[in-house]
């Protein structure tokens, strides 16, 4: 489990690199890029798939972003996240955030592994909107369940 410590330190770095944002517009993962955006983050788009997101230019995969990034949000599945892992460890990212509202999310116990072994920070699962301020209701709602179950982060 992640620390509010690392997620923090996460969440204060302004500039990281989202591996997995949709090209559907209602997607959960573009609404989460525009949130962070709105909120002064320089996200950095990342789908193999897509040239721009929102008007921005997006990069097929991580070696290729310039100028690098030093922390990557994976919103991938959890075979991709296996993969974008090591993409990650190629491009010198020392930090990285598998996404995770519900069920599996983009966290794979072997890309955690992975990352370990490799230095990477990581922060397996956690949804990044129950650690902005005034991230909605239905978040807030998400974090109080988490902190009666005893699974919110300490």
């Amino acid at each position: 489990m992640s620390t509010l410590e690392e997620i923090r330190e996460f969440l204060s770095e302004k500039r990281f690199a989202m591996v997995g944002v949709s090209q559907h517009p209602k997607d959960f993962s573009r609404v989460l890029f525009r949130e962070l955006k709105n909120r002064g983050y320089d996200v950095v788009p990342v789908n193999p798939a897509a040239t721009e997101i929102d008007g921005q230019e997006c990069f097929a995969n991580l070696m290729e972003v310039q100028p690098p990034v030093s922390e990557v949000l994976l919103m991938t599945s959890p075979r991709v996240t296996d993969a974008v892992v090591r993409d990650c460890a190629a491009a010198h990212v020392g930090r990285v955030w598998m996404f995770r509202g519900g069920g599996a999310g983009a966290v794979s116990p072997e890309a955690v592994g992975f990352c370990e072994s490799q230095g990477i920070a990581v922060i397996p699962g956690e949804c990044p909107f129950m650690f902005l301020p005034n991230g909605g209701w239905i978040h807030g709602l998400h974090g109080w369940v988490k902190k009666i179950v005893g699974t919110y982060p300490n």
